[in-house]
């Protein structure tokens, strides 16, 4: 005990020291956060220099011919995205149902600190137009070299049109408003790079490093998403409603799943002179699906699939980025599939700077 508490004493004392010089008010040249200076302040912010300059080297380390640093830390960006969702249901023996909901914008500042960013998007439709039509999205991202992994929060509950009602193969194109949709997703992807020395994600995705040269890698990684669909058919007329699957009780159809899945996928990054990075990436991914489908419990197989592409110009430490995404999703049953699509448009203006 005594001995645990000598060791106790001596790391916290170092510690204290470490958080009084950051907090004592120092004048500006009277201390530097240079990492060659803390680590001249004692034996446990030397241990963390140390310590940090090795994780650095281990996970973000490139081939300088073809990826490099922005020479900053941090970068900001303003981030304008417009969403629209694709539904299309299939149910036997023979109907079908297509949805398109209305397109949507969100507006959004995004924060990064060298592999970590961090954002939130609120909608700019709904103040525009007086709609109680909401959608909102909160992200965070990891990226470097080796790996990346990012987390999203998403719902949905903006007015979608009916396009297509009735069986397959006849000419039965409709445009009914449906506000039936209350749909909320969230869901955590983790991607390992094979060619990780000379191809980064963070320089087409997140602005974080520099595409000098065109490459390409596979990428592999494990992906949980947390779906919960809930559409509400009770304001069909009554002769389309009878149309519905009998195991839709109450007209309603409600998924309320997890998803497990892994994913094999490949990017390439394209260096278009000094200035342009140009990429496609796209992500498959098959797994486990458990949970509720129409109330009932649901185990079976999940295919999903992620489709990105984005091209990115570079001038100094300012940068513009557009970004499009496609997110599908299927969930399958004995008398009906849902195939959900998701895609949007990212236009982001960004600059990229240190603190220190």
């Amino acid at each position: 005990m005594f001995h645990t508490f000598l060791f106790l004493k001596r790391h916290l004392r170092g510690l204290l020291l470490l958080m009084i010089l950051v907090s004592f008010p120092f004048k500006g040249n009277a201390i530097s956060f240079a990492l060659d200076s803390i680590a001249t302040w004692g034996k446990f912010p030397r241990f963390v220099v140390n310590t940090y300059r090795w994780g650095d080297k281990f996970f973000n380390s490139y081939d300088s011919s073809y990826v490099v640093g922005t020479g900053t830390k941090f970068n900001v960006k303003l981030r304008t995205e417009t969403w629209t969702d694709h539904y299309s249901f299939g149910m036997e023996p023979n109907m079908r149902i297509n949805m398109v909901s209305n397109a949507t914008s969100t507006v959004g500042l995004h924060l990064t600190y060298l592999a970590v960013s961090v954002g939130y998007d609120l909608n700019i439709t709904k103040i525009f137009t007086g709609t109680n039509l909401t959608r909102k999205r909160f992200m965070f991202g990891f990226n470097c070299a080796l790996f990346a992994a990012d987390i999203f929060f998403y719902d949905n509950n903006t007015g979608t049109r009916i396009t297509r009602f009735g069986p397959k193969g006849t000419h039965n194109d409709v445009d009914i408003p449906f506000y039936g949709v209350d749909n909320k997703e969230w869901g955590i992807d983790l991607y390992y790079f094979i060619n990780n020395k000379k191809y980064s994600q963070a320089a087409a995705f997140n602005f974080s490093k520099i595409q000098k040269k065109s490459q390409g890698s596979w990428y592999f990684g494990l992906s949980y998403w947390n779906q919960s669909y809930n559409f509400n058919f009770n304001e069909l007329p009554e002769s389309m409603r009878d149309q519905l699957p009998l195991s839709w009780e109450d007209y309603y159809y409600k998924v309320n799943t997890q998803v497990y899945s892994l994913k094999a996928g490949y990017g390439y990054n394209w260096a278009l002179g000094k200035h342009w990075i140009v990429c496609v990436s796209e992500s498959p991914m098959i797994g486990f699906r458990k949970g509720n489908v129409n109330e009932n419990n649901k185990n079976s197989i999940a295919l999903n699939n992620i489709l990105r592409v984005s091209a990115v110009y570079n001038l100094n430490r300012f940068f513009v980025g557009i970004v499009g995404r496609g997110y599908t999703s299927i969930v399958h049953e004995k008398e009906s599939n849902l195939v959900s699509n998701m895609y949007s448009i990212e236009i982001a203006v960004g600059y990229r700077f240190n603190i220190w």
